[in-house]
């Protein structure tokens, strides 16, 4: 299994970053997605799901309504679209799947939101 983050960068406060999430080495499409955040100091918290079957999604609380999941199983890709970014949203965000009860996890791509 491998999962390759991209995407994140340095952004000013109310702006937008799309991240991407590469997967490979499992059958994509039958696997719940999710993405994780932690910064500096803080434990590492869920962010966003997209659940496998049937591709409904949830979110923490402090990114609804701002951040989006989605997913191409064509491209065993998966996205998380930033909006509205604040300077509480600066951490490395993770891409994770669980397979048969282990955690696969990412790199890791950094977002900062500053002025």
């Amino acid at each position: 299994v491998q999962l390759v983050e991209s995407g994140g960068g340095l952004v000013q406060p109310g702006g937008s970053l799309r991240l991407s999430c590469a997967a490979s080495g499992f059958t994509f499409s039958r696997y719940t997605m999710k993405w994780y955040r932690q910064a500096p100091g803080k434990e590492r918290e869920l962010v966003a799901a997209i659940i496998s079957p049937g591709g409904s999604t949830d979110y923490a609380d402090s990114v609804k309504g701002r951040f989006t999941i989605s997913r191409d199983n064509a491209k065993n890709t998966v996205y998380l679209q930033m909006n509205s970014l604040k300077p509480e949203d600066t951490a490395v965000y993770y891409c994770n799947v669980r397979r048969y009860s282990y955690d696969y996890w990412g790199q890791g791509t950094q977002v900062t939101v500053s002025s």
